[in-house]
């Protein structure tokens, strides 16, 4: 995640302030130092971190907590706010009509991220394409094809084709039908004459809506004069950062964005076309200092179970609280889980469960996990219908039957039967809950501390 080591930082020095009753001068001092020093490591811009620094260091001593507030807290809201202004607002993309065209060197993502954005736009009920315009790179046009086929999205392009604005315009033409046309340019090792003009005939050509700007999150300082360059020959709208699962620092995509007077309208991460999230501000800086980010859990949620199926009328969830839950709900819950992207990126998305709790795992904790979940459900292979819908009447003789199957041991059958039990018992706990009662417990879930969430503990490894 982009400044990930500056969350983890300031977590750490935020926590030495637990149980002060008020804020010194040299405290405030201590976070100041150590906001500088990560965002620096980040990569970010000096006069954006001095800027930032300095609003933190006078709010915090000048302004007044509200009451019953404590000190880290207030001084928790203060870096929140800064860090979201700092960060901007998210690049405007309306869920209409549009046609958008992305420009970027070589290397920095432009044709996965077409078809990441054309994925997610088709997840709101819209039809988006693909144009192709990339005349220069072998294997260009096969891999942007290769890709809409995984995002099911419409595709244009035309390997036989020199000419990558007659590419463009005859493009416009075949998905007329589209409701979001994504057009892809050529890159270069750096922005010369040649990709401008062409990029600038491409844009003329197709008169976009908007112009996003891909950047590489490893980009470092020259992102800034980089995205100076295109602003200058096609202007900007937006910036979408990615690589973002490496060790990639991040921090000069915020120069390249104050740079161009532009927002961040998406992150991308990994390889395949669902690797990529809407950039909300509040959101992420929430995920950055471990606060959760449950609007973008609950999306990642529903997108997972209309994935699983799981509006199939053979499986309800509202049986989960109405005491029936079986191995067969738990092996949705599971598909659920994989559907929703890497464990630990979900973990941060919950209140209190990512942030500081997370750098506390072993660096393999989600790997384990992971591979827990992959042995529950070649166990649950081995099962028969009665066992799933009634695991009460697995015992002994059943349990060496089900090991011979899977080929796993007695210890990885007992795990998942005790997990099934406690998450059982959890759901019991919500049982006749009023609305008061569910609404106390998500309060305390977004406060994300102590006792907070005691009520996760029946997750076991999910």
């Amino acid at each position: 995640m982009v400044l990930d080591n500056l969350g983890s930082s300031l977590r750490g020095t935020l926590d030495n302030l637990r149980g002060k009753s008020r804020i010194t001068e040299a405290d405030i001092e201590d976070i100041d130092k150590e906001i500088q020093r990560s965002l620096l490591q980040a990569d970010v811009d000096v006069a954006l971190v001095q800027g930032l620094s300095d609003n933190i260091k006078t709010r915090a001593l000048e302004e007044e907590p509200p009451a019953g507030t404590t000190p880290r807290d207030w001084v928790l809201r203060i870096v929140y706010e800064e860090l979201v202004e700092l960060v901007g607002e998210s690049t405007d993309l309306p869920l209409e009509e549009q046609t958008i065209m992305l420009a970027g060197l070589y290397g920095s993502g432009k044709t996965t991220t077409a078809a990441k954005m054309a994925w997610w736009f088709s997840t709101k009920g819209l039809r988006p394409a693909i144009i192709q315009t990339d005349t220069d790179r072998p294997g260009a046009y096969d891999q942007s094809k290769e890709m809409a086929e995984r995002a099911e999205v419409d595709f244009y392009g035309d390997p036989d084709e020199d000419d990558p604005v007659k590419i463009a315009s005859d493009g416009l033409e075949a998905t007329k039908e589209a409701d979001v046309r994504i057009v892809d340019t050529a890159g270069r090792d750096g922005l010369n004459e040649e990709l401008i003009e062409q990029i600038e005939r491409i844009e003329e050509e197709v008169q976009p809506d908007r112009d996003l700007l891909v950047l590489d999150a490893a980009m470092g300082q020259s992102a800034k004069s980089q995205a100076a360059d295109f602003q200058a020959a096609i202007g900007i709208d937006g910036v979408v950062i990615t690589k973002l699962d490496g060790t990639a620092k991040g921090g000069g995509a915020l120069a390249a964005v104050d740079e161009t007077d532009s927002t961040i309208a998406f992150l991308g991460s990994g390889e395949t076309v669902k690797d990529i999230e809407r950039f909300e501000p509040s959101g992420f800086i929430s995920r950055l200092l471990g606060m959760g980010d449950l609007k973008q859990l609950t999306e990642r949620v529903e997108r997972a179970m209309h994935e699983t199926g799981e509006e199939e009328e053979d499986w309800d969830p509202e049986q989960m609280l109405e005491g029936t839950f079986t191995l067969k709900d738990m092996r949705k819950q599971m598909e659920t889980m994989n559907n929703m992207g890497p464990l630990d990126q979900v973990m941060d998305m919950i209140p209190g469960m990512g942030g500081g709790l997370m750098d506390q795992l072993p660096d393999d904790a989600m790997d384990v996990t992971q591979e827990r979940m992959r042995d529950f459900d070649v166990i649950m292979d081995s099962m028969t219908e009665e066992e799933l819908e009634n695991p009460r009447i697995i015992g002994q003789e059943r349990t060496e039957r089900i090991c011979a199957g899977s080929g796993k041991p007695e210890d990885r059958v007992r795990e998942l039967l005790e997990q099934h039990k406690q998450m059982s018992q959890m759901l019991k706990q919500f049982q006749g809950m009023g609305d008061g009662d569910m609404e106390r417990m998500m309060k305390q879930m977004q406060q994300g501390e102590g006792d907070g969430m005691g009520g996760m503990g029946g997750m076991g490894p999910f």
